[in-house]
């Protein structure tokens, strides 16, 4: 079985050794800072693609807003005789 293309023993000894950087300790502490870093960037990737694709409707309203030709308005005067 392979992971990003390292095998069983390569992942186990990075494994160990960042179970000796950190200590047995810590390492609740950064798995859940590792895992609250991927939900927000995976939060915010959703949210840039929700922004563009209203930038994208936003566009598209406003091209068919400036197609559509203004009516024209007609004025009449009127002049009342004088008697």
């Amino acid at each position: 079985m392979k992971f990003l293309g390292m095998g069983v023993p390569e992942l186990i000894i990075i494994l160990v050794v960042i179970l000796l950087i950190f200590g047995p300790k810590n390492l609740p502490k950064l798995g859940s800072a590792i895992g609250k870093t991927v939900k927000n960037l995976r939060d915010g990737m959703g949210e840039g693609a929700k922004e563009a694709e209203e930038a994208t409707d936003e566009e598209t309203v406003v091209e068919e807003v400036e197609e559509a030709p203004a009516p024209k308005k007609t004025v009449k005067k009127v002049v009342k005789k004088a008697e």
